[in-house]
């Protein structure tokens, strides 16, 4: 069952810059509804011994107020341009049936809305990171650099519970539009960071 994932990651939610509920699942979000797009460029990867290097896996959420309170509806799209054999092995990670990350959130999920194949384009430049699924995503963030910071190093947020990661560097969303499993809004917070690194 071993399988390891390494790469970039960014996400863009509905909540105001910066996003309570990744300091903490417990806090509120800052609307009725936390909404959400997680998308994880992997670089490098294995699962099960079938390579899955360059295939990017975005889930699109919608969950309470307070994540914690469960019931989130999740759906996932993996990219076009990966095998059948890339896809069913990203599939059985990111549904957390191989452990990991993905299976401590496992719970919270009262609704799986399923997986779709979709075209996915990813661009990262510096500070700027963008996904264009089809038709039903179009996202693209910058890392907030603070005011005074001469280094040009952008904010980032320590010690989280995040699938991701401990650490997400604070991005805001430049454009976010999402329309995809019957979840519809337009994205304000967003995070990043250059690395992800998940093994089981």
């Amino acid at each position: 069952m071993a399988w390891k994932l390494e790469g970039s990651y960014f996400e863009s939610c509905s909540c105001e810059v910066v996003c309570p509920c990744t300091a903490s699942l417990a806090l509120g979000a800052d609307y009725d509804r936390c909404r959400v797009t997680l998308v994880f460029n992997v670089r490098d990867g294995e699962v099960e011994g079938t390579d899955v290097s360059g295939v990017t896996v975005a889930a699109v959420a919608d969950t309470p107020k307070v994540m914690t309170d469960g019931n989130w509806r999740l759906g996932v799209f993996i990219d076009a341009a990966a095998s059948d054999d890339q896809a069913e092995k990203l599939g059985a990670v990111f549904s957390g049936a191989l452990g990991g990350p993905m299976e401590a959130l496992g719970p919270l999920v009262g609704e799986n809305l399923g997986v779709e194949r979709a075209a996915i384009e990813v661009h990262e430049d510096g500070l700027r990171h963008s996904i264009r699924i089809g038709d039903a995503v179009d996202i693209e963030i910058e890392d907030v650099v603070p005011f005074g910071v001469e280094s040009g190093e952008p904010a980032r947020m320590t010690g989280i519970f995040h699938p991701a990661g401990s650490e997400l560097t604070i991005s805001r969303a430049t454009r976010a539009n999402v329309n995809a499993f019957g979840i519809e809004f337009e994205g304000k917070s967003a995070f990043s960071t250059a690395q992800f690194s998940w093994a089981a």
